[in-house]
């Protein structure tokens, strides 16, 4: 088990340096001008070029890279060019917000997509039916159009949650409960419909094998023989698309932030992407990656717990 998890590790830091080599290369696009920008349109010219030499902009693109790397390597990301603030502690200051739409968004997901395509998967028939329209409808919707029709009713006509802002938990956990419920409803909906079809899936092919059949035959109770054997063998594909819905969170939670005027990394990135500001874009990339490969490995490491197979592939 040590050396599966090994290998994941050294796959996951591996993607890293890839994507911020990527990504650092993609932001240092020719004609961003980040000393104009700083300066102004009216700035002479010669002051635009010393900022940018004052910024490092002036050397080659890899050079930059490994500077940003070695201090990367140290915890040092660096400060705003626009801002002057470190980068790590204007995102702390937004991170909890994230974190607690996409914790609350893979908890219900986990939770709700696993009762429901059980539920489908042994009893059949009419709900087998309705969840795979639910399925189908709930991954279909845009996740803009979920998410205004869920303000519409809940904040608006009923008035049960506030339609904007955001309570930290340590303030009131009521308030913060309140102010994050409908932003997680609208991030779960496309993720529950995603993952409890594949639950669904799995549920029938397990039940469909032979030893699952003997159990019967020794006249084993059927909750035993779902719950025990059937869930296990069947969670492994579940949870791999559980993993992959992670990273689809992470991406939606821009526009809901947006949407319900939530201080989170989402709304950030859009903020600081427009201006340019390299060193907080990269502080963010490569949060964002941490928590995907973080995911996944936990993801990995369950699927090789429930099917041993899987720790050799």
């Amino acid at each position: 088990m040590l050396g599966f998890v090994a290998r994941r590790i050294a796959a996951g830091v591996g993607l890293l340096l890839v994507i911020s080599f990527l990504s650092y290369t993609l932001l240092s696009i020719p004609g961003l001008d980040v000393g104009r920008q700083l300066l102004g349109q009216g700035a002479a010219q010669d002051l635009v070029d010393a900022k940018n030499a004052e910024l490092g902009l002036d050397r080659p693109v890899l050079v930059q890279y490994v500077d940003w790397l070695a201090n990367a390597v140290r915890g040092d990301f660096g400060t705003s060019w626009f801002t002057s603030e470190n980068t790590l502690h204007a995102i702390g200051n937004r991170l909890p917000v994230t974190i607690s739409l996409t914790v609350g968004v893979t908890l219900v997901t986990a939770v709700l997509s696993f009762l429901i395509g059980i539920w489908a998967g042994v009893r059949r028939g009419a709900i087998d039916r309705f969840v795979q329209v639910f399925s189908v409808v709930g991954y279909a919707l845009p996740n803009f159009l979920v998410t205004l029709i869920i303000v519409l009713v809940f904040a608006v006509q009923l008035r049960w949650f506030p339609a904007i802002g955001y309570i930290g938990f340590g303030e009131s956990f009521t308030g913060w409960l309140s102010t994050v419920t409908l932003p997680v409803l609208s991030l779960s909906i496309g993720s529950i419909a995603g993952v409890s079809q594949q639950v669904r899936s799995s549920v029938i092919e397990v039940m469909r094998q032979d030893y699952v059949r003997t159990l019967r035959a020794r006249g084993l109770p059927p909750s035993r023989i779902v719950f025990r054997h059937v869930v296990k063998n069947a969670s492994a594909p579940a949870l791999a698309v559980l993993g992959m819905q992670f990273v689809g969170v992470i991406g939606g939670a821009v526009l809901v932030e947006q949407i319900f005027g939530l201080p989170g990394i989402g709304s950030m990135t859009v903020t600081y992407t427009t201006r340019g500001d390299i060193p907080v874009i990269m502080a963010l990339v490569m949060m964002t990656v941490i928590g995907v490969i973080l995911i996944n490995l936990l993801v990995d490491i369950m699927i090789g717990w429930l099917n041993p197979k899987a720790r050799l592939a």
